[in-house]
């Protein structure tokens, strides 16, 4: 199971938009959209769990195109860096 980050949706991006975009590449086992919590508007990214094979190949098919006049930002999600308080 891999974790992809997709970014530089639109605010206006639902739930089902984006897992019928990421469906033709395969299954879609987790989606979580980061929501504002006054407006319950995206915040603009979101993660999708899927199998590494279905991953790989959503990421070849849809980082750089075009989704609602914006392009998609569809990476592997990359471990937080710790910040260190001085």
């Amino acid at each position: 199971m891999k974790k992809l980050f997709v970014g530089n949706l639109p605010s206006s991006t639902t739930d089902k938009e984006v897992h019928e975009l990421f469906s033709q590449f395969g299954t879609v086992r987790s989606l979580k959209l980061a929501t504002d919590v006054f407006s319950a508007q995206c915040k603009g990214f979101g993660f999708i769990e899927m199998e590494g094979h279905e991953a790989r190949a959503a990421i070849a098919g849809l980082d750089g195109k075009d989704f609602s006049g914006r392009p998609l930002r569809v990476n592997f999600e990359s471990p937080k860096k710790s910040r260190r308080r001085r």
